[in-house]
């Protein structure tokens, strides 16, 4: 007896529910997920951001357009700037958009302490820096987090406008 075209779509549909429930799961297992917190200063005595190009036009744009900023910023494990480093962000940030204030971000996590002591993460993306939310590629990483793959989550805790240090929450989804 031949199977009805109802039974048929019924069961493609089954399994293409399975192969889905499937992918997710692989997708979050053994998934690592924490937080750092980022401190940008761009002034004072001891920067750790520094602009180290620049167009003609830049410092006429509204939003620092071709603006390079060289950073050796602290990571912590706390939003205040007396908490633990645990690690340092090295890399660059470019102004890259000339109508808001959008930023490719170029950086590694270095760890220096703490549970990934040894280890970096690449991270590379656009970081709209208005937006509440922004999320960049982890497209690398070595030791703990060799052949890494993943995202981070920014969230900017103090824009800097007072204190010269803009601090940002980092919040990393990782799988190695």
């Amino acid at each position: 007896m031949a199977a009805s075209p109802a039974f048929l779509v019924l069961a493609v549909l089954l399994c293409a529910a399975v192969a889905v429930a499937r992918a997710a799961d692989d997708g979050a297992a053994g998934m690592t997920k924490f937080k750092v917190y980022f401190h940008d200063v761009v002034g004072g005595t001891k920067p750790t951001a520094i602009r180290v190009a620049q167009a003609a036009s830049t410092n006429g744009s509204s939003t620092f357009f071709g603006a390079v900023v060289a950073i050796d910023d602290p990571l912590t494990t706390d939003a205040a700037s007396s908490s633990s480093e645990v690690g340092r962000a090295q890399g660059s940030y470019t102004f890259a958009d000339q109508k808001t204030f959008g930023l490719l971000m170029n950086m590694n996590f270095v760890f220096t302490a703490g549970d990934h002591k040894g280890s970096t993460l690449a991270i590379v993306g656009r970081n709209e820096v208005l937006s509440a939310v922004r999320e960049m590629s982890i497209v690398g990483g070595s030791g703990k987090f060799r052949m890494a793959r993943g995202y981070v989550e920014a969230r900017t805790v103090d824009s800097g406008a007072n204190s010269g240090e803009t601090i940002v929450e980092y919040t990393v989804f990782v799988k190695a």
